[in-house]
């Protein structure tokens, strides 16, 4: 039997989830439709956004249902940039994001004149809001990580958006990974602002929650202003057009629902199964060194970097004894790259390709623990030997 400690890229589908998903696609009709068939898929769609909304603590008017993270990435950042007064043209971004808004912003700045400012991490991926504060101002919009994908460090997100309303800059928080283990109270931290800015903005995925790929939502204030990616049938406030997902918004609702009501006797769980898991790591490997906070960090998340071994040499001896891990960073044309959030806690290239990123979830087990525990000695000192002969880039 294999062990997944992979849950950051892909969390299990809920069977819940899977059951409502198949309950809903049962349903014949187009939600815009006037008719009594169509007017029973709205009310099944509606019910699933009102769901949502309480999940994510919002108007369900304010729920946008896409695609998944980066398409809500997308139509956050894009919009918010194309809708922005014409004078502004600064867009304030941390380093160490993911690459949906990393090469969005790129985009922005390649093709459409976006000024990048970027804020410095600091060196356990945090993000400092004071020097955030101080790139605000007379920016276009601001985007952040509530939580690093890779090193699982908690940004301070009130902070965050506080600066944002403070400066009157509109902000869109990525809560793609963080959102399965913390809740992310949208009401709450947009606070009484009611302008263009401050907090207007955050993108979920279904797949990080249990809900299936290919599902996920945005949150927009209602105060934004935001650009539609794409036009046709004006649904959704006209910011994304198109027929609605009914099936993939039911299961996304469910799986909402559920995550929010174990939060708080997972969490306990999975950092107890983390701290057994690190042990086992420092009493086989004495000098690998955990990366990213050592208490505001995710608590299944466990990123660790191993002396003298390339990750991704790693995560292939592993993989052969059915242990499926992650080197957490990006891999484009099968390439393996150097994690970019590594080189933006300060460190060189060789410890960016010596990184691994084992993430637990609600299906973890002491067993899965201990499977890994059992495959890493013999991994790392082949690892290791493979990187004493130059058989490795790290």
């Amino acid at each position: 039997m294999s062990v997944y400690l992979d849950h950051a890229a892909s969390a299990p589908l809920r069977p819940e989830a899977r059951d409502a998903w198949l309950a809903a696609s049962e349903l014949v009709g187009n939600a815009s439709s006037v008719h009594g068939a169509g007017q029973a898929v709205r009310r099944s769609l509606e019910d699933s956004r009102e769901r949502v909304a309480r999940a994510l603590d919002c108007d369900p008017i304010e729920v946008v249902f896409t695609s998944g993270g980066t398409e809500s990435v997308n139509l956050a950042v894009k919009g918010l940039w194309w809708a922005r007064p014409e004078a502004t043209v600064a867009v304030v971004l941390p380093d160490g994001e993911h690459h949906a808004t990393l090469d969005t912003v790129g985009w922005l700045a390649e093709a459409q004149g976006a000024l990048v400012r970027p804020v410095s991490l600091t060196a356990e991926g945090g993000i400092p809001p004071a020097a955030f504060h101080e790139a605000l101002e007379g920016a276009a919009l601001a985007t952040a990580l509530v939580a690093n994908n890779e090193v699982g460090t908690v940004s301070p997100v009130a902070d965050l958006a506080a600066a944002a309303a403070a400066a009157d800059v509109p902000l869109h928080l990525d809560a793609v990974g963080a959102v399965p283990h913390l809740p992310v109270p949208f009401a709450t931290l947009r606070g009484a602002h009611r302008g263009a800015g401050g907090l207007v903005a955050v993108s979920v995925s279904g797949h990080k929650v249990g809900a299936p790929v290919g599902t996920g939502a945005l949150v927009v204030s209602r105060h934004a202003r935001l650009s539609a990616l794409h036009h046709g049938g004006g649904q959704q406030r006209g910011l994304r057009s198109g027929t609605q997902d009914v099936a993939g918004a039911a299961a996304l609702a469910v799986a909402l629902e559920a995550t929010s009501a174990e939060r708080d006797l997972q969490a306990p769980r999975l950092r107890a199964l983390a701290e057994h898991l690190r042990d086992g790591i420092r009493r086989i490997v004495p000098g690998a060194e955990f990366l990213g906070a050592e208490s505001e960090r995710l608590p299944g998340h466990v990123h660790v970097l191993f002396p003298d071994a390339a990750g991704e040499t790693l995560l292939f001896l592993l993989d052969q004894r059915g242990v499926h891990v992650s080197t957490g960073s990006a891999c484009q044309a099968g390439v393996t790259e150097p994690s970019h959030v590594v080189l933006a806690l300060g460190r060189d290239e060789r410890a960016a390709r010596s990184v691994l990123r084992l993430s637990l979830g609600r299906t973890s087990t002491a067993a899965d623990v201990e499977r890994f525990l059992a495959a890493l000695p013999e991994a790392y000192a082949r690892a290791a030997a493979s990187s004493a002969r130059g058989g490795s880039r790290s």
